[in-house]
């Protein structure tokens, strides 16, 4: 969510600061601020709402110095104003966290004396710093009591008059890397923030203390311990990061979807037998009991839907969680059981805390990330990266359907190794994800009826989404994208439970969005459409040519969508809705990368 920029060494740190915050945008924020040392002074620029803000402030204010913080932060103490954006200082020392302090106000209650100037939790941390300074500790040592008192997650970057020539950064909970230049050093929250100043980065580990000089930097582990983090190299470069020729970064993910949804088969299937290929997983598959699965908002739909591939042809029992509920219900995991966490980020903190329960009770543990270096794939026993590239709209697209493929594979994989799948089914099915990319170009072609669709329901207030079966998480999953980024309300419902409630809504103002292939339960989804059309309402139907001449004319507005296997129709109809969400959400003229009140990487519970 919140980001960190830091830098020390450079004569022009705030505009590099600057620069890194702008990459770090996509990630979720309400203010933005940053804080340089300069002739022994802490000089700050806050603002409330977008960077661009602060970046007015600094044209005609602006700061110098060898070395900087910065941050976006996404409120979850006080309000989003000047007064509560990081980031902090009394003067002597100043901060920026991300995360949440659990004992923030047992901590400010014993710093009574201290004059605090926000009303967030963060700001304990410089005043709880300067009380050991005013006792005579060093920077470092105040900073390691300071870490020691602190109860929840945190990322921090720290600077003080103090130690001038140096950067602080601690990680608990949250996650931070150290990024290396030519006699510069970096600090961020997301590697990305790193581009283009460096591709050389060290991720601290969990409960890791670093400090930055112009030019080195020293890792402490939890037991303070001087440790060597690994310098890897980014294998992406600062043009991924960029929208090219498209109006938003989420439509760009959008047609990138062939290409992903190809890199990624790529990695996980034999091309030469059309079989999937998953012999990396260190795990006896015959003795498994029981797959648990794990993941918040998206990737929990993307979850949801493998329950029935994994149930359909592995023939084992499936539990699909919502992270943030996992760890509150006293729920058995058995002996020899799988555990799946799924997360775009691989920070996201409510999918994190499960992790970590699951390896306490004995599970083998296997993420599902599209950042193979991130916390939840560095604490994992195996990973299965999905090739998606850097997400940068809010609203995810390519990370959601590159997680289903993923998912595909490793039912077929599983189901294959089980013996209950023969070679012959499983090459049919192969072939079926083989396709996707050819057919999801079909539909990004033919835009134009789910534009003209869009333009029919911008002014309404609801929405209803209905699916069967599999395709009952992508109503889920299109209701989510509408709310997301159009603000429109709307709900979704497996298509059967519509009678049991729902249909007292339908009238002739209330669209209703069915996900309606033409598969085997397309004859209990044209039920549900009759029941929905004999009550006047607005019938919004996505399905093939099949489907749509069985219609007959009970639908509104139709959007055909190219015959494929159903066994992958869930990643195919995945395009309309989100198609459908982006064109609402322009008309509607919202902001569609950034929406409010929402992050990228959401790492406090």
């Amino acid at each position: 969510m919140c980001g960190i920029i830091g830098v020390i060494g450079t004569s022009h740190s705030a505009s590099l600061i600057l620069e890194g915050l702008k990459r770090l945008e996509y990630r979720g924020y309400d203010s933005a601020g940053i804080a340089t040392l300069d002739k022994n002074t802490i000089n700050r620029q806050r603002s409330a709402g977008k960077i661009s803000n602060l970046e007015k402030h600094l044209e005609t204010n602006p700061l110098t110095g060898l070395i900087g913080i910065g941050h976006t932060r996404w409120a979850t103490h006080g309000p989003a104003n000047e007064e509560n954006a990081h980031p902090h200082s009394d003067g002597q020392v100043a901060v920026v966290h991300n995360g949440i302090i659990e004992n923030f106000q047992k901590l400010k209650d014993e710093l009574s004396d201290c004059n605090f100037e926000s009303t967030t939790d963060s700001e304990v941390i410089v005043h709880l710093i300067s009380y050991y300074l005013d006792r005579g500790d060093n920077l470092i040592d105040a900073c390691r009591k300071m870490k020691a008192r602190l109860k929840g997650s945190f990322a921090l970057a720290v600077i003080s008059l103090k130690e001038n020539d140096t950067v602080i950064g601690i990680c608990q909970g949250s996650p931070l890397a150290v990024g290396y230049g030519n006699g510069e050093m970096y600090l961020g929250s997301d590697s990305l923030a790193l581009l283009p100043m460096t591709s050389k980065v060290s991720y601290l580990s969990d409960g890791d203390f670093c400090i930055l000089k112009s030019g080195s930097v020293q890792f402490f582990n939890s037991e303070n311990k001087n440790v060597k983090r690994e310098i890897k190299e980014l294998s992406i470069d600062a043009s991924s990061v960029s929208k090219g020729s498209f109006d938003h970064f989420m439509m760009k993910e959008i047609h990138e979807q062939p290409q992903v949804i190809r890199d990624t088969l790529n990695a996980l299937i034999d091309s030469s037998s059309r079989t999937s290929d998953l012999s990396q997983l260190n795990i006896d598959i015959n003795d498994l009991s029981k797959i648990t699965i794990v993941g918040c908002g998206s990737a929990y739909y993307a979850g949801l839907v493998s329950k029935y591939w994994f149930e359909e042809y592995a023939k084992i029992p499936v539990e699909v969680d919502i992270g943030s509920e996992f760890r509150y219900r006293n729920h058995p995991l058995p002996d020899k059981g799988l555990a799946i966490f799924i997360s775009q980020s691989g920070e996201t903190i409510d999918t994190l805390y499960p992790l970590r329960l699951c390896k306490e009770k004995g599970q083998y543990i296997l993420s599902i990330v599209n950042s193979p270096e991130s916390t939840i794939a560095r604490e994992s026993d195996s990973v299965i990266k999905t090739l998606a590239g850097p997400e940068i709209g809010v609203a995810s697209t390519k990370a959601f359907t590159t997680q289903m493929v993923t998912l595909a594979v490793l039912a077929l994989f599983i189901a294959r190794k089980r013996n209950h799948l023969s070679e012959k089914k499983e090459q049919e099915l192969v072939s079926a994800l083989l396709e996707l990319p050819e057919k999801i170009s079909e539909i990004l072609n033919a835009q134009d009826s789910i534009n003209k669709v869009a333009s029919q329901i911008k002014d309404t207030q609801n929405v209803l989404y209905l699916g069967r079966g599999h395709n009952y998480p992508i109503a889920l999953e299109g209701a989510l994208k509408l709310k997301e980024i159009s603000y429109i309300h709307a709900e979704a419902y497996a298509s059967g439970e519509m009678k049991h409630g729902p249909i007292a809504l339908i009238d002739s103002h209330l669209p209703i969005v069915f996900i309606a292939p033409s598969d085997t339960l397309f004859s209990k989804s044209l039920t549900n459409i009759e029941q929905v059309s004999a009550r006047g309402g607005r019938v919004i139907a996505l399905t093939d040519e099949a489907g749509s001449e069985k219609l007959n004319g009970l639908h509104e507005y139709l959007i055909k969508l190219p015959k494929a296997h159903e066994f992958v129709h869930p990643i195919l109809y995945s395009l309309p809705v989100q198609l459908l969400a982006y064109y609402t959400a322009v008309l509607k003229g919202t902001d569609i990368d950034q929406p409010k009140n929402l992050a990228k990487s959401v790492t406090v519970e």
